[in-house]
């Protein structure tokens, strides 16, 4: 009776404990992003392709026979915001991972949160190098090329072109400073007599076209670096598109050749311009037509760059689990320090010292499509993120110039 009695109890443990995968809840992952505000043109579609990628991996059995579980939730754009989130997800829901965030202060916010908790966070969109560079540490990974990879390849690209005297207008925040100083920097690198005859900084979400508008137009820049998107965007580019302003200085735009940036302004979009972006009507591989085709299918809408970046944010957290063969934060850390990727553009690799994907940008020259109904990116080239990337000695100087 005794040795019936503690076989029972014996089989009871194995059900509950953790090798006893049948009776284990499902893995929880933290997605916190600008689901509202100047960021939704991206965060809408990134947030469906999210779901995609969860849905096809539970209906694949799930990681480690589990299934997988999102709590999604919005920052409003508020680093305090954020924060709020992560503590309740960390600690009520009691997540295994976080992932997410949108723009750069906000994703530094939950990196230094991640930091502090040494919980993993999977960044998919803040572009600041500080979050793997100056700011890095164990417990942060980023998915998109960085203000430093996309200002580069731009710069070389520009450098090639004729224009001596610059202007810039951004947002005022970590992201919009940074993407102009990265671009800058190896502009005159390459073209030592390069000026700047007009700076504008903007608050985020606040801009006013007009003025600033005319102000460009007063100084006559030969070229203009444009680090502006979403609603200040579109503002912008319809007042500057009325008074004639591409047609009077070439236009050099960080991002603007996304979609979620060219499709709002239709036949108004500026031609002409050197971009970066995303030509997904153009990427002809197998696996990239296999996506556009399971995105366009499941929503009705073709795919932007948010949906591409938050499909390839999640196969990294789930490849990343299976390699650890756990849910153990230190253990899944390791396994994505040079975790490699297969994703619908191609293979990309976490780097280990940095923890910053190869994902490149694409960079080429926007042009109106009346077919399309719209501007697309036209010369096009990728640039894989390798080509640009700084060494690990470069970035450990920078951190230690950070302390």
């Amino acid at each position: 009776m005794r040795t019936a009695f503690l076989a029972l109890a014996l089989a009871g443990s194995l059900l509950m404990s953790p090798a006893g995968g049948a009776a284990q809840g499902p893995i929880l992952i933290g997605e916190i992003n600008s689901y509202s505000g100047i960021a939704a043109g991206f965060t809408q579609p990134y947030r469906q392709a999210v779901e995609m990628a969860v849905d096809e991996v539970n209906a694949g059995g799930g990681l480690l026979g589990r299934k997988v579980e999102v709590r999604f939730r919005d920052d409003k754009g508020n680093p305090a915001e954020a924060i709020k989130h992560a503590q309740e997800l960390v600690t009520g829901e009691r997540v295994n991972l976080l992932a997410g965030t949108y723009l750069s202060n906000v994703g530094l916010a939950v990196s230094d949160f991640a930091k502090q908790q040494k919980v993993l966070f999977v960044a998919a969109e803040p572009l600041s190098e500080a979050l793997t560079w100056s700011q890095g540490h164990r417990y942060v990974f980023r998915v998109r090329p960085n203000t430093y990879t996309q200002g580069r390849v731009l710069a070389e690209r520009a450098a090639r072109l004729p224009y001596r005297k610059w202007a810039v207008i951004g947002p005022n925040y970590e992201y919009g400073r940074r993407a102009w100083e990265t671009f800058w920097a190896r502009l005159r690198e390459l073209k030592p007599e390069v000026q700047v005859v007009g700076e504008h900084w903007p608050q985020l979400a606040k801009l006013e076209p007009g003025g600033y508008v005319t102000a460009l137009l007063s100084q006559q820049p030969e070229a203009v670096y444009v680090s502006l998107f979403g609603s200040d965007w579109l503002a912008f580019a319809r007042e500057a598109g009325k008074r004639g302003l591409f047609q009077k200085m070439f236009v050099v735009g960080i991002l603007l050749g996304e979609p979620e940036y060219m499709d709002p302004l239709k036949l108004e979009a500026p031609e002409g311009m050197l971009v970066t972006g995303y030509p997904w009507y153009d990427i002809q591989t197998p696996a990239h037509q296999a996506f556009v085709t399971k995105f366009t299918q499941r929503t009705g809408r073709h795919p932007v760059m948010g949906a591409l970046v938050g499909y390839v944010t999640f196969l990294s957290a789930f490849e990343a689990i299976r390699k650890a063969q756990d849910i153990d934060t230190e253990r899944v850390v390791s396994a994505m320090e040079s975790l490699r990727v297969a994703t619908p553009i191609g293979p990309i690799l976490f780097r280990p010292f940095d923890h910053q994907s190869t994902m490149g940008p694409w960079v080429g020259t926007t042009k109106l499509d009346p077919v399309r109904g719209g501007g697309i990116m036209t010369g096009w080239e990728y640039v894989p993120a390798e080509k640009v990337l700084p060494s690990d000695a470069e970035v450990r100087r920078m951190r230690e110039a950070a302390q």
